[in-house]
């Protein structure tokens, strides 16, 4: 059966209605959200190296840096060190990552300098760190690039006419269903090499025809992931939407957490130019949304570096937490923890430790007040602590048991975090990471009785250009603003 067969049956299937609607209409309401009816063999088709270009990139690399350490006989160690450094920087560069149209001549020049990098790398570290590996390095790197270069050479034309046989690539929702939305479908169907099989299209308001359509409408903005979740569906082609952005933001936000890859058309289109994020959608090029930086393996390293940090303070600062306990029992009696409801990751809600750094007094109003840095029952003991922020150590314990991150957005209260997410549509935004006992926004002075738009931008920046370096220089800011005394 011809590809556009298959794609106008399963529209069909798709359509509301009868599975054929007779004349253009503008829709509304967002239709109910609809189960792809897609064919048995194509229900997984990612895992069948459709789009998925990872597989053959890494196998082609593997097998090139290992024949290269056997045809010039490397040690093992020589030869893990070599592996070890090309893969990484290989893969640090994208070159394992799934793509629409592979190009050989484009990543070249990235594939000479990452692979004399390498070279370089472990020819260095046998010079100054007296490591057991052999001369020759540079010449194995050497190698490795000649053979990765003729294996993407067969590769690549070889993933092409795959894709082009039979109808394997991933299943693709445009969102957009308008004129630049229709020629994305119709480039996807018209040229199957690309990878991608487009489904339907979700728009709030379609503008092409019904009769114009090649794939139809399977639902509005705002059910996008129950879409992608409902149907396995793992790529997004964003073309020009009638929504307004902020709704379209926040739709893709939603996102954020699910496997999928997104693409968006850039506006003025024509005039841009090409890139490492872009690709080649025939003459449409396409730029691709960055992962989520808690999709990504480093993300897994900072687990890992809470608790080690965490549990290290601990004890190094077990005798100031002490001491600071003594006070607090001296000042303000019996109860030296405060104990408090917050909200964190996925809006679920944990309790925060903090030393206490007043009287006890109605929980009901610790719950729904503010601020209560001016609280005049507030004593020297507990000022002190504040402005040093010493009340927030015992929240290492949080952090140890998985509750906090030693970076990240500031926990806030349920009775606050209602009202601020009906008020500041970007404060919901904040709960897809830990919460954090230091973040972005407090070394820039936003703690207190401070502006919560200004608190949220600056969260959501934070979340979305991570890095573990941008952690650690938070830390090394708060720990100043600490030492200086400028804490609340």
């Amino acid at each position: 059966m011809a590809r556009d067969d298959v794609v106008t049956r399963t529209a069909a299937s798709l359509a509301p209605g009868s599975g054929r609607e007779r004349a253009p209409r503008r829709v509304q309401e967002p239709p109910a959200p609809l189960r792809l009816v897609v064919p048995v063999e194509k229900k997984r088709p990612w895992r069948r190296a459709g789009f998925a270009l990872a597989p053959v990139t890494l196998v082609v690399d593997a097998s090139a840096v290992l024949a290269a350490s056997v045809a010039l006989s490397l040690s093992t160690v020589s030869c893990l060190l070599l592996t070890t450094l090309v893969l990484t920087l290989n893969c640090a560069g994208g070159h394992y990552r799934a793509s629409i149209s592979p190009s050989l001549l484009d990543e070249l020049p990235s594939l000479a300098g990452r692979a004399l990098v390498a070279g370089a790398i472990a020819t260095a570290l046998r010079v100054f760190v007296d490591m057991p590996v052999q001369d020759g390095l540079v010449n194995a790197a050497i190698l490795f690039l000649v053979l990765a270069v003729a294996g993407r050479a067969l590769a690549y034309p070889l993933l092409r006419a795959y894709r082009r046989g039979g109808g394997k690539g991933d299943p693709t929702v445009i969102v957009g269903c308008g004129s630049i939305g229709a020629k994305v479908a119709a480039t996807l169907l018209d040229h199957p090499e690309y990878g991608l099989w487009p489904v339907g299209y979700v728009d709030d308001d379609p503008r092409v025809a019904v009769d114009d359509r090649r794939i139809p409408v399977i639902g509005g903005l705002g059910q996008l992931r129950d879409l992608l979740r409902t149907n396995c569906i793992r790529n997004v082609i964003v073309a020009f939407t009638s929504s307004p952005e902020h709704n379209l933001v926040e739709v893709l936000r939603g996102c954020d957490r699910m496997s999928c890859e997104i693409f968006f058309v850039p506006r003025l289109h024509e005039l841009h130019g090409a890139g490492p994020a872009t690709e080649a959608l025939w003459d449409i090029p396409l730029t691709r949304l960055s992962r989520a930086s808690y999709r990504t393996l480093m993300w897994r390293t900072k687990r890992l570096f809470d608790v080690v940090v965490s549990a290290i303070a601990l004890v190094v600062l077990s005798p100031v937490m002490l001491a600071c306990a003594l006070a607090v029992r001296l000042e303000t009696g019996p109860g030296v923890i405060f104990r408090q409801e917050r909200v964190g990751l996925d809006n679920r809600r944990f309790e925060i430790l903090k030393f206490r750094t007043m009287a006890p007094g109605d929980s009901a109003d610790s719950d729904t007040r503010w601020n209560i840095g001016g609280d005049p029952s507030i004593g020297p003991v507990g000022r002190t602590m504040r402005k040093l922020s010493l009340d927030e150590l015992p929240q290492l314990w949080n952090i140890l048991r998985g509750d906090m991150s030693l970076v990240g957005p500031r926990p806030e209260r349920p009775s606050f975090v209602e009202a601020f997410s009906r008020q500041y549509p970007r404060y919901v935004a904040r709960h897809r990471v830990p919460a954090g006992l230091t973040g972005w926004a407090q070394v820039h002075g936003l703690r207190g009785d401070t502006d919560i738009a200004d608190r949220v931008a600056f969260d959501n920046y934070y979340i979305e250009n991570w890095s573990m370096w941008s952690d650690v220089k938070i830390m090394l800011r708060t720990f100043g603003q600490v030492v200086g005394g400028r804490g609340r």
